[in-house]
Parts: structure tokens; sequence; C-alpha cells
């Protein structure tokens, strides 16, 4: 979308402040690294993180980062996004549909149909690049990894934290395993408010690099946050 900026907005610029979209840089929290121009990958604790190439849109770049188990996508996060409220809400859904579909195969979310193609591109690009790894490997080897990570399998746990009743609404957390780390978290259960909608993704980005519930929280979204913990850290005591 095309922005066309009146004379009259230029020549009143000290006194009204022009609208824009740039790209987010406080809502990442895992990488401070230049944007790759390609898929990169690093093998991590027997899953392999692959970063997607940045994909630069109207809205803002964005940016994925995948981690596998083999071939199977155990967590996505978004390394860079636009900063805006459609794209903050749509994200947690790209990355539910993705960890369903277990393939950039997924439909685009309403009101943030340039986010989706991007991240379906970037994505995309990481599966690639993990698909290729995992060809190059010596036969043998990938014989002996595939028998070596198969009793492994039982380390991915999926556990559900209690519903939270709070006075916006009930909040539910389950957070994924893998091993020790939390490779990921999903909201089972949440306000139906748009202050909500922004506030998770910011929640869920902070617990993957925390790797704890002791958390910040989210300005304008008090109550979802404290619930979030809440129901979060007892799903985290069951590990223990």
């Amino acid at each position: 979308m095309k922005r066309v900026i009146p004379a009259l907005v230029l020549s009143a610029a000290a006194l009204v402040p022009v609208w824009r979209y740039t790209p987010s840089t406080g809502t990442t929290t895992t990488v401070t690294a230049e944007p790759a121009p390609s898929a990169s990958a690093s093998a991590t604790a027997g899953s392999t993180v692959v970063k997607g190439p940045t994909v630069d849109t109207e809205k803002g770049p964005v940016q994925v980062q995948a981690t596998f188990r083999g071939e199977k996508i155990t967590a996505v996060s978004m390394l860079r996004q636009p900063d805006h409220p459609q794209t903050e809400a749509a994200v947690p859904v790209l990355i539910e549909e993705t960890l369903t579909a277990q393939s950039a195969d997924i439909d685009t979310v309403s009101g943030a149909t340039i986010t989706s193609d991007a991240y379906r591109q970037s994505l995309q690009a990481a599966i690639d690049e993990n698909e290729k790894s995992a060809s190059s490997t010596d036969p043998a080897s990938s014989t002996d990894s595939s028998d070596a990570q198969a009793p492994q399998e039982s380390t991915s746990r999926t556990v559900a934290g209690p519903t939270v009743g709070t006075s916006k609404g009930d909040v539910q957390v389950q957070v994924t395993f893998e091993g020790d780390a939390i490779a990921s978290v999903k909201m089972l259960k949440q306000p139906d408010h748009p202050q909500t909608e922004a506030a998770v993704p910011v929640l869920i980005k902070e617990t993957l690099a925390a790797q704890t519930a002791d958390i910040d929280t989210v300005s304008g979204a008090t109550i979802t946050s404290d619930g979030y913990r809440e129901s979060l850290q007892a799903a985290l005591d069951t590990k223990a």
C-alpha cells in the first residue's frame, strides 16, 4: 500500500507527526545479530535451530526461526516482525498452525496478509535448509542418529497449566518441553480483548528467552500477565 503525504501535512510537520509502520525493535528478545541473507542452521542439544532469511515487506521485515528434531518442527519464533497490532495478534496463530501442519502450507491470517506471506516464505526457507542439512548427512551416520534419537522422543512433553480465572476472563497456558527446556508455549484460554491479543506473543517470547515464569508484566495487560505467569508456573512445576 503506497502512502501519499499531502503537502499540507509536510508543511505542518513540526506540529503533526507522520504515522508510519516501523520494524519492531523492542519485541525481539532472542536475536541481536544483523538479519541473515539466507537460512542458517545450528545444532543445539539434539535439535537443529534454523533461521530463515529476512523478508522485507512494506509493513516491515519478517524473519522466522524454527527448531527441528529430525524433520519435526518442535518450536517456531519470530525474530523480526512489523510493529503493528494485527501482526502481533497474527503471530501466535501462524505459529500454532505451523506446529499443527508441520509445514509452511498454512492459511493466511485475516487482516495480516502481508505478514502471513512473508512468514511462510521465511519459514519455508528454514524448512528447506533443514532438509538440505539432513540429506547431506552420511547415510550411516543418519541411521545411527535416528537410532540414537528414537529413545529421546519421550523427552518431549506437553503440559497444560491450570485455568486461572481473572476479571477479564480465563487464562490457561500449555507448555511443550524438550528435555528440561521450554520449546514452545501456547495459550489455550485467554480474554477476548485487543490488549490481551497484543500481549500474548510478547509473554511467549519472554518465556522462551528466560526459560522461566519470572518475566515482566506487559504494559496495559497486567491482569492477563499475572494469570499467564500463574498458569505457566504451575506447568513448569510439573517438570520438577
